[in-house]
């Protein structure tokens, strides 16, 4: 490809002869070449004419149409992320999540509190003080444990008056056995003695054990000190 000399002339045989136009329209002519084509072309716009350029570039657009490729002037196609539906649609989505995020934070918040309050309760355990008294007299089981309920206490800060009757053992001492049934031992109770009544009584606010039923075993002490089944019975407590 010839260079163009730093001095030359612009004019029709320098265009010719260097090929002026193919390079320009090739991008390869430097800047002051093109721009001395340019001002060539406007002070001679009859050059144009005669290098038939309108028809090369009709040509070069005709060519464009027929690959499929965008004119010059024609707008690029956006993708499809770019244009706006799917970018109103992506705002309402972030939007919809950030506040389904807060709606959950807040839960959370909420649910740790509660969670916190109820270890709190727990941990300290509060006793309230019983504000009336129920008296329940018990028949146990003399043969073998039982799941069901003989009674039920609580419901509120109460004093239960457990009396079991023993009236028909031919013990006087006994040990009482205090299980939560299928979670562990609760209290054991040593050496109790029956009234005139032939009961065992046994008294307890209802606020002191937790919400579950409670079996009772009960068993003699022979003067030896050896213990000796004799009845159960099941209690309910509730809050």
């Amino acid at each position: 490809m010839p260079t163009i000399p730093p001095t030359a002339t612009m004019d029709r045989d320098f265009i010719a002869r260097n090929q002026i136009v193919e390079r320009y329209l090739a991008g390869k002519l430097p800047l002051k070449g093109a721009q001395d084509f340019e001002r060539y072309c406007r002070e001679n716009p009859e050059l144009l004419d005669e290098l038939r350029l309108t028809d090369q570039v009709h040509a070069g657009l005709r060519l464009l149409d027929a690959s499929g490729l965008a004119l010059p002037w024609e707008q690029k196609p956006r993708r499809f992320w770019e244009k706006l539906p799917v970018f109103i649609g992506v705002a309402v989505l972030a939007l919809a999540l950030a506040v389904l995020a807060a709606v959950v934070a807040t839960r959370l918040s909420a649910r740790n509190a509660q969670i916190g309050s109820l270890q709190d309760a727990v941990a300290t355990q509060p006793l309230h003080p019983a504000v009336s008294t129920r008296s329940v007299t018990l028949l146990p089981s003399r043969t073998a444990p039982s799941r069901t309920n003989a009674t039920v206490v609580g419901g509120e800060a109460q004093m239960a008056d457990l009396r079991v009757d023993m009236s028909w053992s031919r013990y006087t001492a006994f040990r009482v056995t205090i299980d939560r049934v299928d979670q562990g031992r609760a209290l054991v109770l040593y050496n109790l003695l029956r009234d005139s009544n032939g009961h065992l009584r046994i008294a307890f606010n209802t606020t002191a054990l937790g919400p579950g039923s409670y079996q009772l075993a009960i068993e003699g002490l022979t003067l030896k000190g050896d213990l000796v089944p004799q009845a159960w019975v099941t209690v309910g407590v509730r809050r």
